[in-house]
C-alpha cells in the first residue's frame, strides 16, 4: 500500500516510556510499565513525547502504524496513566483565578513594558529567532482549530453556533487557499522551512509539546469540554495584540509577505473572534451548564501557565544564544519546492 504522504514518520524516543510506546506502535514490544510512567519528569521530554504520540493516533497517526491502534485498549491505559500525571501537575502548579470575569480580565489588560516572546521578537528578534519560533509552532499552527473543533459535538445552543462560526474562520470560510494551517504553511516557505506536516517535532522542545498535548487532553474528554472552551477563549483573546508584534517581527526581519499575512489575518480575524467567544461562546455555555465556570476559569488559566513555561525556555536559550530547537536549524536559508 502506497504512504499516505500526511502521515508523519515516528520520531526517536527520548526516553524509556516513548521507547517503550513506539516499540508496541510498531509490534516491536510491550508498553511501559506503570513504575516506568511514574518515574517520568512530568513535564520532561519522555513523557511529553509519548504523550504527543498517543494523540497524534487521533490526528493523522504516523507511518507505519496500523489505524486500528487509535482505540487499542491496552494503548488507552497507557495513555490514561500518562494524562493523569500530566492533568495532575497542571492543576496543582497553575494559579486559578477565582472566576471566569477575573480570569478573562488578566488576559485584556496588556502590560506596558511586556516580556514574552512576541515582545522580543518584535523589538530585538533576528532572522534566526523567528525561525525557530515558527518551527517550534509548527506543530499546533498545521493542524491549528483541529484540537478545539472536538467540542463542538458537545455544544448546543449560543454556544456550538458562536464556536462554530469562529472554527469556520479558522478552516477558511470555505475558501481553501485561506485555511490558516495553510497560511502557517506559506509563512513556513517564506522561511525556508520545510512544511511537512510533523517535521519539526523531533525538534521541538519538551516546552511546546505540552502547548499542543494540553488542546488534546482538553479535546478529547468531554468531562473537560468547559475547560477546552476557556483554552479557546485565551488562544483567541490574546491572538490579536500578540500577532500585531509578530507581523511587526516578521517585516523588520524580513521574513517575507506571506510571514507577515499569517500574523496580519489573526490580528483582524481574532479581534472579532474575541467578542464572539467571550458573549456567545462563554456566556452561552455558562448560561446552559453554569456549573463548568471553575472549568472554564482554569482552561483560561492553564494555557497561559503552559504558554509561560514556553516562553521562559525559548527566552532564556536565546539569551544564552543557544538554539532553542533539540536539532538547530541549518544557518542558510534554503526554500522548499
Amino acid at each position: 500500500m502506497p504512504q499516505d504522504p500526511q502521515e508523519p514518520q515516528l520520531p526517536p524516543a527520548r526516553g524509556p516510556v516513548s521507547a517503550a510506546v513506539q516499540e508496541y506502535l510498531l509490534g516491536a514490544g510491550s508498553l511501559p510499565h506503570d513504575e516506568t510512567v511514574a518515574r517520568a519528569d512530568v513535564y520532561g521530554d519522555d513523557l511529553q513525547l509519548a504523550l504527543y504520540i498517543c494523540y497524534e493516533l487521533h490526528y493523522r497517526g504516523f507511518a507505519g502504524v496500523s489505524c486500528d491502534l487509535e482505540w487499542d485498549p491496552d494503548l488507552l491505559r497507557t495513555r490514561a496513566a500518562l494524562e493523569h500525571r500530566f492533568l495532575s501537575a497542571l492543576r496543582t502548579d497553575t494559579p486559578v483565578h477565582d472566576s471566569v470575569e477575573d480570569a478573562l480580565d488578566g488576559l485584556l489588560v496588556e502590560p506596558v513594558d511586556g516580556t514574552g516572546v512576541s515582545h522580543f521578537l518584535s523589538k530585538e528578534g533576528e532572522l534566526w529567532h523567528v525561525r525557530e519560533y515558527a518551527a517550534q509552532r509548527s506543530l499546533y499552527h498545521l493542524k491549528e482549530a483541529d484540537p478545539h473543533a472536538w467540542v463542538l459535538p458537545r455544544l448546543w445552543g449560543r454556544a456550538k453556533a458562536g464556536m462554530a462560526a469562529v472554527e469556520f474562520d479558522e478552516f477558511g470560510g470555505g475558501r481553501a487557499d485561506r485555511v490558516h494551517a495553510l497560511l502557517f504553511a506559506n509563512l513556513m516557505t517564506d522561511l525556508g522551512l520545510d512544511t511537512t506536516y510533523g517535521h519539526y517535532l523531533d525538534a521541538a522542545c519538551a516546552e511546546m509539546l505540552a502547548t499542543v498535548n494540553l488542546m488534546s487532553l482538553l479535546g478529547l474528554h468531554r468531562s473537560l469540554r468547559g475547560a477546552l472552551v476557556g483554552h479557546f477563549a485565551a488562544v483567541e483573546i490574546t491572538s490579536s495584540p500578540g500577532s500585531r508584534r509578530l507581523a511587526e517581527a516578521m517585516r523588520h526581519t524580513g521574513a517575507g509577505a506571506a510571514a507577515e499575512h499569517f500574523y496580519d489575518e489573526h490580528v483582524e480575524a481574532d479581534a472579532v473572534h474575541e467578542q464572539v467567544v467571550r458573549h456567545e461562546v462563554i456566556g452561552g455555555l455558562l448560561a446552559e451548564e453554569p456549573h463548568l465556570a471553575a472549568d472554564v476559569a482554569f482552561g483560561i488559566d492553564v494555557t497561559g501557565h503552559v504558554e509561560d513555561r514556553l516562553a521562559d525556555r525559548l527566552l532564556r536559550d536565546w539569551a544564552e544564544g543557544h538554539s532553542s530547537l533539540r536539532t538547530p536549524l541549518p544557518s542558510e536559508i534554503h526554500h522548499i519546492s
